[in-house]
């Protein structure tokens, strides 16, 4: 019986120009299929449950792809991370019914966005957290970010240019938009049946307005409404941003080979 490759991804996107295979910038996506190039010496296509833009990181990227040749989930974990650049790291491999899609069968998203404050901020955790100078009211965040949740048409909150597809258009639902206090800093967590290109990070952007003074309640809830208000929202950085799972519903639940972790 023929069967899918389901991999579980994670990677630092500083270096990289997003997760789509782009001709000639360097990508996620080119980096993995570089790598399944060399295991299989066949081209292997592989598809991700989300484009991810330049600079975001993941901790919970799933891909698929069909393998050409039969090597168990062991040892094309083994394989890909010694042939993946160290910024790209394959957490798990399983075999999956080949009705398996990695992007259609996704029926949301976890997203954190990472922030933090103080006199100074150590290298490392500046590659995955935005260093904002002053501390920003965290009450005031919190309601912008409540007003967030529910069913609303993002558009006000998506990169020009992208107008949605298919019949939700710009629609879409976030169940949980919510911060969680961190010394000297907050994470940002919005999870919802989708999001927008840079709908995150527009969000983000709108919310320290709101929660540094610049601009008030209204002005964010004007962006959830369909009269366009007299400013845009600013769209934060891209490295405090990281796709942190992709949800499926039980049906699709799979037996997770070569590391920890359970359905």
């Amino acid at each position: 019986m023929a069967v899918r490759a389901r991999l579980l991804l994670a990677y630092l996107g500083t270096p990289f120009a997003g997760w789509q295979k782009q001709r000639n910038a360097r990508t996620v996506q080119g980096e993995l299929e570089r790598a399944l190039l060399r295991l299989y010496k066949a081209p292997v296509p592989t598809v991700g449950a989300g484009r991810t833009d330049a600079g975001v990181h993941a901790g919970g990227q799933v891909v698929h792809f069909d393998p050409p040749l039969p090597i168990p989930p062991r040892g094309v974990l083994s394989a890909l991370n010694a042939l993946l650049p160290p910024e790209v790291r394959v957490l798990q491999v399983a075999a999956v019914s080949p009705s398996f899609h990695a992007r259609r069968d996704a029926v949301g998203k976890r997203y954190c966005y990472r922030l933090a404050w103080g006199p100074v901020l150590p290298p490392w955790e500046g590659l995955r957290r935005l260093w904002v100078p002053v501390a920003p009211d965290l009450e005031l965040l919190s309601q912008a970010l409540g007003l967030a949740t529910g069913t609303h048409d993002f558009r006000q909150f998506a990169l020009a240019g992208h107008s949605g597809r298919g019949a939700r258009g710009t629609v879409r639902t976030v169940y949980l938009a919510a911060l969680r206090r961190r010394p000297h800093g907050v994470d940002l967590v919005f999870e919802g049946d989708g999001f927008l290109r840079g709908m995150v990070r527009r969000l983000v952007g709108a919310a320290l307005e709101v929660a540094t003074g610049r601009e008030p309640l209204e002005w964010f809830a004007a962006l959830l409404s369909a009269t366009p208000p007299p400013r845009v929202a600013p769209t934060a950085p891209a490295q405090g941003l990281t796709l942190e799972r992709v949800f499926y519903r039980p049906r699709r639940c799979w037996r997770r080979l070569g590391s920890h972790g359970t359905c």
